[in-house]
């Protein structure tokens, strides 16, 4: 589902702007505004979506409060939308986890791991489905096909031998697109998230039809910092290229995040470069010496998942600073006392940044969908804003990270500049699943000596959960983009002595 534009879309973005526009007109101890949105989202009495306008608008009061960083309530708790918010809207507060919450009474209990047979039976004479079933699960009556699901095994051979492709597997969308195991059913059948396995990467939340899981927002807070005293950067990440309008191009990026009262805006590429740079020293100095292979860092789940499931090969996975941390604090050398806003497609970067660690470099996360909420918020006319060539420092080797296969190749092509004749040997995957796939591999010593490039998204960060445009248009832009670099590789940019600025 992701990547089609649909009326959940349509939902997530209402809330998105009503929240940044609530924030930029908030007068401290004026939250009765908050109350009304629901109303304002879902108008009048009859409900559009769902069978009941109540329960559309019970949703939306939950999506909103998620949005503010408020923690989700039941339909057994009683409350105000406005409880806690007070505490939550301070631009110093982060939000309690979980970050990825499912809505449960927005889910519709969808059917997991059940195989029918739909209206397209034939009754054939040869019943190949019957045949097949190991277990006698299946019998003709009326001249069709039927399943005992107390004998089924899901084994699918019946979905295999059916000439007419009329027996199906029905699976909830949100777990089929969780690449750790970590949706199950509740009690009531509902969808549930074991939180020791999730790895935050947003996909059981751009794959639910039924719009019910929705991720914490720092919306709020950071428009709140916007219009303190410090200043307040946009570091904005490659993936950026193409997701907002056509008519906002790379060259008016600083502008445009300069109307939504941002300090200025740069480039997370010019981070990507560094780490680019980092990674291809520690190919070439632990690689096979030390270490059988290494894996990239840079995307937060797949480090996440790779550590968390393989703990024996925890340290092959780059100890590199992914680019989101060396941009932050490259900015904030330069900027001292200023804040800083990293701008992406990724929920797991909200993840990332919760860290202990992490937070004196990077305050506030929010993702591409969020920000347009903002700029609805703002109406920020993109035609009318002049293009500025100064946000170009980065290399197009920085700005592919982006794409599969961008960042292996991009420290592929360093690590041949420092060390001419070193053999850099590539695997990767995208999405999860398959990702858990190659660490099996990579496990089983048939990788080693590589250099592993694991993204959790299909698409990469172009196809991340918190992107506005499907992931092929996106990799359309950043190809453009990369075409344009005025630098190719890395180690060509002026911030490529800058390393020692940034490391531990």
């Amino acid at each position: 589902m992701k990547g089609t534009y649909t009326s959940v879309n349509d939902i997530r973005k209402s809330v998105f702007a009503a929240i940044a526009e609530l924030s930029y007109n908030y007068k401290e101890g004026d939250l009765a505004k908050l109350s009304s949105l629901p109303y304002e989202i879902i108008p009048g009495e009859v409900a559009e979506h769902r069978e009941s306008v109540f329960l559309e608008r019970a949703i939306v009061t939950e999506r909103l409060r998620l949005a503010m960083g408020l923690n989700f309530r039941s339909a057994a708790e009683y409350g105000e939308i406005t409880d806690g918010a007070e505490e939550a809207i301070k631009p110093e507060k982060y939000y309690q986890p979980p970050l990825i919450n499912i809505i449960k009474f927005a889910c519709h209990a969808c059917p997991d791991n059940v195989i029918r047979v739909t209206d397209q039976c034939q009754g054939c004479l040869a019943h190949p489905c019957k045949e097949v079933c190991p277990k006698g699960a299946i019998s003709i009556y009326g001249g069709r096909s039927h399943i005992d699901q107390e004998k089924c095994i899901k084994c699918g051979k019946c979905i295999a031998a059916c000439p007419y492709g009329s027996i199906m597997r029905m699976e909830r969308p949100c777990r089929k697109a969780c690449g750790m195991d970590a949706i199950h059913s509740d009690q009531y059948g509902r969808a549930d998230i074991d939180q020791e396995k999730c790895v935050s990467c947003g996909m059981c939340l751009v794959n639910c039809p039924f719009g019910a899981i929705a991720d914490k927002s720092q919306i709020f807070q950071t428009i709140q910092a916007i219009k303190g005293d410090a200043p307040v950067y946009a570091a904005v990440a490659p993936a950026a290229a193409g997701q907002f309008s056509k008519d906002l191009t790379p060259k008016k990026l600083r502008g445009a995040f300069k109307a939504l009262g941002f300090a200025d805006a740069v480039e997370v590429a010019i981070g990507a470069d560094l780490c680019t740079m980092q990674e291809a020293e520690m190919f070439i100095n632990e690689v096979p010496s030390k270490l059988p292979f290494m894996a990239t860092s840079c995307c937060p789940s797949w480090s996440v998942m790779a550590k968390k499931l393989f703990p024996a090969q925890a340290d092959c996975v780059s100890m590199a600073l992914t680019p989101m941390v060396m941009v932050g604090r490259l900015i904030k050398k330069e900027h001292p006392g200023c804040k800083v806003a990293f701008i992406g497609p990724c929920a797991s970067k909200k993840l990332e940044a919760s860290r202990k660690s992490v937070r004196s470099d990077i305050d506030f996360v929010l993702t591409f969908e969020e920000v347009m909420g903002m700029f609805e918020a703002k109406q920020v006319d993109f035609a009318q804003i002049p293009e500025d060539d100064s946000m170009h420092g980065a290399s197009g080797d920085g700005r592919g990270f982006a794409v599969p296969g961008g960042v292996a190749n991009a420290v592929k092509a360093c690590i041949e500049n420092i060390a001419p004749g070193v053999d850099v040997p590539i695997a990767r995957a995208e999405g999860l699943a398959d990702c858990r796939k190659m660490m099996m591999v990579a496990k089983a010593g048939k990788y080693n000596g590589y250099l592993l490039e694991g993204m959790a998204c299909p698409g990469g960060c172009a196809g991340g959960a918190g992107s506005v445009q499907p992931a092929a248009k996106t990799a359309q832009a950043v190809a453009k983009a990369v075409a344009g670099s005025t630098y190719t590789h890395a180690y060509e940019t002026k911030f490529s002595g800058r390393l020692t600025d940034v490391e531990e």
